[in-house]
């Protein structure tokens, strides 16, 4: 299986998880291609420190004798120059640099790009340079997220603090700017939280007015939790975007078994039980991962649809070789045991069904 969304750490945040320990835990889980995501500390936004990192990940593998794929995302700040050297890099190291990451609001890593005069000028240099190739978007319009509400001895109110309406706005934002822009890649939704999302994506596509290709993601836990998961002590399920409802959760289980929506990836985010306490977004994912994907085949989900949405869709869309992974249930379920044994909490013991 493919996990197109993780954020492995290492570096100056190795005491929260090392690229070892995270791709261990993602084969352990039956994964065996992950693409990182660039708001490591230091960021990757630069080509030295892309080789860096891809250096390290290969090192880890070939220590551990994994099987694995290691790829990542190169992230986009507001310096032009910056860019440019990005765009040269990932032409020359594709697919190891499968795409890019525009944070259209802050979240872990403070990477945002929240001006929506800086979010365009990024489209139009992606235009311009002629890159056509994978745009991933954290979906959250910064001036509509409310920090104020945010009551740390209330952890509810974080699902309040960036509201669904601050994801609504970005995608439609993101859409007008690739439409204006000529934007011929592919754009895609990250972690999508509310089933409305789709339904924009979804009407955009039908409009065809669009010059690139537009796909979303799933994550596990928006999938599987709702917001009355978040009732418990420690902020163990405190993510970016947060938890939304059971009606929007249940939508979505159903939109990805309805396969309305592209791929599933974990955005899989370990923090110590400290950071957590302290309040700080995202969850380990992988067990996560393989929790959607049972929960699916239970529903009766057809191999193909299965195959599309663990690494085939993302495959076809990236260019990569065609993929067609093997779903064991067994090991399937023996995964989510091993890889949520490495994290010292598991914030799905603590998850209320709601579907």
């Amino acid at each position: 299986m493919i996990d197109p969304h993780v954020h492995l750490r290492d570096w100056k945040q190795s005491h929260k998880e090392t690229l070892a320990h995270g791709m261990r835990a993602a084969a352990l889980a039956g994964i065996d291609r992950v693409f990182d995501m660039p708001n490591t500390d230091p960021p990757l936004t630069s080509r030295e420190r892309i080789e860096r990192r891809l250096t390290d990940a290969r090192t880890s593998m070939e220590t551990l004798e994994l099987p694995m794929t290691y790829g990542l995302y190169a992230g986009l700040t507001e310096d032009p120059h910056q860019r440019d050297e990005v765009i040269d890099a990932f032409e020359e190291l594709f697919p190891s640099v499968i795409g890019f990451k525009l944070f259209a609001g802050h979240s872990t890593g403070h990477m945002g790009i929240i001006s929506g005069e800086q979010q365009l000028e990024v489209y139009r240099q992606l235009a311009q340079k002629g890159y056509t190739g994978l745009l991933a978007v954290h979906c959250e319009k910064e001036e509509l997220l409310r920090p104020d509400l945010w009551d740390h001895h209330r952890p509810q109110t974080h699902c309040d603090a960036r509201p669904v309406s601050a994801e609504i706005a970005s995608v439609r934002d993101q859409l007008q700017f690739a439409r204006e822009s000529g934007f011929a890649g592919t754009l895609h939704i990250c972690h999508v939280s509310s089933p409305k999302t789709i339904l924009i994506v979804e009407q955009a596509r039908a409009e065809g007015r669009l010059p690139c290709t537009v796909t979303c993601g799933v994550t596990p836990h928006h999938a599987l939790l709702a917001r009355e998961s978040v009732s418990h002590e420690g902020n163990l399920v405190k993510m970016n975007p947060p938890l939304r409802d059971a009606a929007a959760q249940q939508q979505l289980f159903a939109m990805l078994l309805a396969g309305r929506v592209d791929w599933i990836e974990s955005d899989h985010a370990p923090h110590t039980i400290a950071d957590k306490q302290a309040g700080a977004s995202g969850i380990p994912g992988f067990s996560g991962y393989d929790r959607l994907v049972l929960a699916l085949i239970a529903q009766g989900i057809s191999n193909e649809l299965l195959d599309r949405l663990t690494g085939g869709r993302f495959a076809e869309v990236t260019g990569l070789p065609a993929y067609h992974g093997s779903i064991d249930q067994h090991l399937l379920a023996q995964g989510i045991e091993l890889s949520a044994a490495m994290y010292p909490y598991d914030p799905w013991a603590a998850q209320i069904s709601s579907r």
